[in-house]
């Protein structure tokens, strides 16, 4: 039977993995019915409710899909294997130690401030309203490989900015306050990193970027945070399959 899950990654998705890894491992084909909710809740040792969180991931990528009155079936997409899915939905933080590297976190800076008017439109706010503004880069062996910026509503976090650890997973944080995002809308553009940013970070061997901008929104569809990553060309590739 297999152990309980235990890892950095957050539960619904460390299951959507261990189901996906189950399908590949059992050798179950397109068509083939994926065990029953009793089944799958016994042997990963996890609760119905997450379980079905899971599987609406696994329907979402395509990798099952749902007859209703006779259950969950192993879909046509299964057959493709993408390794890095840039549709996935996953905090930065569990994405690089999906890659296997060791991150370092360092916090560059952190203000309060006025959006402009394109981050004020990705998080629908009104005027006055404010935001967080993090900025962070992510070493591996120090070598830097992410460059960050994330903003969040001021509204949704009321705590003083310097009582907050910044350093770790910000969709963890917001889930403290009730506002973990669940979902994205992203694009994806091949970029140099800002000369300004280069010169003041000491980044003159980034490289070429692959820019990640991206709102994030919780489970009742309000945005919680726009987030700008540059992600090091030389470090990272993402995948997609095509239907």
């Amino acid at each position: 039977m297999d152990e309980p899950l235990r890892d950095t990654r957050t539960l619904v998705i460390q299951l959507r993995d261990r189901i996906a890894d189950l399908i590949r491992d059992e050798g179950l084909q397109p068509g083939d019915k994926l065990p029953t909710e009793a089944q799958l809740t016994a042997r990963f040792k996890i609760s119905r409710a997450a379980l079905r969180e899971a599987l609406k991931l696994l329907e979402q990528d395509d990798i099952i899909y749902v007859e209703h009155g006779r259950g969950r079936f192993i879909s046509a997409m299964s057959a493709v294997h993408v390794d890095r899915p840039i549709t996935v939905f996953e905090s930065v933080t569990d994405m690089v130690v999906q890659y296997g590297y060791e991150p370092q976190n360092r916090v560059l800076s952190i203000s309060e401030e006025t959006p402009d008017a394109t981050i004020a439109k990705q998080l629908r706010l009104g005027d006055g309203e404010r935001v967080i503004r993090v900025e962070r880069l992510r070493l591996e062996n120090n070598t830097p490989i992410l460059y960050c910026l994330d903003y969040v509503p001021r509204s949704i976090i009321p705590s003083r900015l310097y009582d907050i650890d910044w350093s770790g997973s910000l969709l963890s944080l917001l889930e403290k306050y009730k506002q973990r995002p669940r979902m994205s809308a992203a694009s994806v553009t091949a970029v140099m990193l800002p000369a300004d940013v280069v010169d003041r970070n000491d980044l003159s061997d980034f490289g070429p970027a692959l820019l990640i901008t991206e709102t994030c929104f919780n489970t009742t569809g309000v945005p919680v945070i726009y987030a700008v990553d540059y992600h090091r060309g030389s470090h990272f590739s993402f995948s997609f399959a095509r239907k």
